[in-house]
């Protein structure tokens, strides 16, 4: 026999998971899986999507993706349930331990799926789909939750297959029933074909995965480029990559988050930024990375998304030395309505950019509670959020970097993080460890207790405006 590979995809996870965590931890009745229900963010938070619906909840039209307006809309008794993410990592992980005792080479694909190469141990549970409904099983009587299990050749055919009838099902795509059992369906069903994609296809007169298989691969490379021949090649079952069991080196790191109210004003956009870029710079050091592009990018009330990026720089010091330039600067300074006793302090800190960046980097500046929290680990941070919720509250920067201490200690738990978050916050905020004199002589005497970094961040904005203005000058 020759490869056999299993795709094993947890049915409705999010839903899932809570429904088996009621019924079996909290003494729950109703099952929310046989109900129309739904888990949803938190509208007040402007997390207000569908996460993941139940298969009553899919009769009614209901998509994972959609508003909950959406949703409510189709079906207005919709019962909705809170997100819980420190659940769903600990379902994760017993789910995956499951696997591995079927095979020792078993790839993660995300939190509820995962790919298992059987090739080497399917003889010691018989023929693949015995083997398969066996772990199926296994799963559902263990953990109290149902998959779906697609078995081929190749990861994208099982794939394919266990997104077959749901829930609890097996189902084989071996490459000879690839033309009954895949090509009749609709183009969009195919990995790796998205919104776009379709759009392009259906224009082509492609509309079955069949179609697309017998379509002409310079054809579609002339219309989509090299996706063209990549979705080509998957409409005919074509797919040579291995299951990885060692973690795939990472290529790109990113954060984002969706803010609770409306910005209005630069400053504050750029103080949000500062919070997603000292989390990702973090990432960064911590795997001792450096990139190469850095993009940024920012979704609307409607949703609409623009995106620019650009190089990194490696060298800041032309750039710095420049900022000398009095002249300059004082014209730069009359054009952003800044004064001039303002303008000399902001050139001597900007003249200090490296230093202000390794002393971020060493923790001395403490810009933002969340730059301490972006230590915790995936898991901690669903906790807090749990905690937040509860305690309707976020954490000030005390708490923040108690936290911290906790979890280099090694005892930060769901307890510590709760307790932390129900103590009293201080009338006023911490000031910050300015230990280079240079910089805290630069900062004036009026600025208020608690705001020295925003003064630091001003003069790095007053940095960037001078990048700009070169840069528009450029052009």
């Amino acid at each position: 026999m020759g490869r056999v590979i299993f795709h094993v995809d947890v049915n409705s996870a999010f839903l899932s998971w809570e429904a088996t965590y009621r019924l079996k931890h909290l003494g729950g009745k109703v099952d929310l899986r046989n109900q129309v229900s739904a888990v949803g963010g938190d509208m007040e938070m402007r997390h207000g999507i569908i996460l993941a619906k139940s298969i009553p909840a899919k009769k009614y039209g209901i998509k994972t993706g959609e508003t909950i307006l959406e949703a409510q809309r189709k079906y207005p008794d919709l019962i909705l349930v809170p997100p819980n993410y420190g659940l769903y990592e600990r379902c994760s992980s017993a789910f995956i331990k499951i696997l591995k005792k079927y095979s020792p080479c078993v790839e993660q694909y995300s939190i509820d799926e995962a790919f298992i190469d059987m090739t080497e141990t399917i003889h010691l549970f018989g023929n693949p789909e015995e083997a398969a409904v066996q772990l199926k099983n296994e799963i559902r009587d263990v953990l109290g939750f149902t998959v779906n299990i697609g078995i081929s050749e190749n990861k994208l055919l099982a794939k394919m297959a266990s997104d077959f009838q749901k829930p609890d099902r097996v189902h084989t795509l071996w490459k000879y029933e690839i033309s009954n059992k895949m090509w009749p369906l609709p183009v969009s069903d195919l990995f790796f074909v998205g919104r776009a994609t379709t759009k392009r296809l259906l224009k082509l007169g492609i509309r079955s995965i069949g179609d697309l298989a017998q379509a002409d691969p310079e054809l579609l490379k002339l219309h989509l480029k090299s996706q063209g021949k990549v979705v080509w090649g998957f409409a005919n079952g074509i797919d040579i990559s291995e299951v990885q069991s060692a973690p795939i080196k990472q290529k790109g790191y990113g954060n984002s988050t969706t803010i609770a109210f409306d910005v209005s004003d630069s400053s504050t956009a750029k103080l949000v930024l500062l919070g997603l870029a000292e989390t990702v710079g973090t990432r960064l050091r911590e795997a001792n990375m450096q990139a190469e592009v850095i993009a940024v990018g920012i979704k609307s009330y409607d949703l609409s998304y623009r995106q620019a990026g650009r190089p990194s720089k490696d060298n800041l010091t032309p750039v710095v030395s420049d900022l000398g330039n009095t002249r300059t600067n004082e014209k730069l300074g009359k054009e952003v309505g800044e004064s001039r006793e303002q303008i000399r302090r902001y050139i001597r800190l900007t003249e200090l950019v490296p230093e202000i960046l390794q002393m971020v980097d060493e923790r001395q500046i403490a810009f933002r509670p969340a730059v301490e929290i972006s230590y915790l680990s995936d898991e901690q941070q669903y906790s807090l959020l749990e905690a937040m919720q509860y305690n309707d509250a976020t954490p000030s920067l005390a708490q923040a970097i108690k936290m911290k201490k906790f979890m280099q200690d090694g005892k930060l738990t769901d307890e510590v993080i709760q307790s932390i978050m129900q103590e009293e916050k201080p009338n006023q905020r911490e000031k910050p460890a300015f230990r280079d004199e240079r910089i805290t002589k630069l900062i004036p005497k009026s600025v208020p207790r608690g705001r020295e970094s925003d003064f630091v961040v001003k003069a790095l904005e007053f940095y960037n405006r001078y990048l700009q203005r070169n840069k528009d000058r450029e052009r």
